[in-house]
């Protein structure tokens, strides 16, 4: 017997190194919010972590923004955080677990979260990965094995990835 249930289709993926301290990554939000906006759920847009050591809350940001999405509110919580690079510089982990408040996720468990490291493992391998791939700044993007570097310049890399999603897209329609 066989199973005639149609296969769902290929949806191509963008992964996205980002710092959650990095003022080039929150240059980049513009272009990750027209990318999920035009494509919707035909490109699977994912978050890597690639804290920096020269951004000393990068770290536990990277750890926050996990807590985050376990609670449901990965890209709003991202984009909160990167909207206020320079709070989270002044501030550090206190103003991560305000942020959570801020947006009704339960900021007791963020604190909780950054205390016990429950994330820390899933930070360490995007680092790991990103590093073996050639990820040496933020942002970095890649989709279908290619890298594209947006932290000497964000010029010409939102019209490159559409090029590349729109070719996946056709080749799998």
């Amino acid at each position: 017997m066989s199973d005639s249930s149609p296969v769902p289709p290929v949806v191509p993926v963008l992964d996205v190194w980002c710092e959650l301290q990095c003022a080039d990554c929150r240059d980049a939000l513009d272009d990750i919010r027209a990318l999920r906006a035009r494509y919707g759920d035909r490109l699977e847009v994912r978050l890597r972590h690639f804290p920096l050591e020269k951004h000393k809350h990068a770290f536990a940001a990277a750890q926050a923004a996990e807590e985050a999405a376990e609670q449901g509110k990965a890209w709003e919580y991202v984009e909160a955080v990167l909207g206020r690079v320079e709070e989270l510089d002044r501030a550090g982990e206190p103003f991560l677990v305000e942020v959570a408040g801020e947006l009704g996720l339960d900021a007791e468990e963020f604190d909780t979260a950054l205390i016990d490291g429950r994330h820390i493992l899933i930070v360490d391998a995007d680092q790991a990965e990103g590093k073996a791939i050639g990820v040496t700044g933020t942002p970095t993007y890649v989709v279908d094995g290619e890298r594209l570097d947006g932290g000497k310049s964000q010029e010409g890399l939102r019209e490159r990835i559409e090029e590349i999603v729109d070719r996946l897209l056709a080749e799998n329609a």
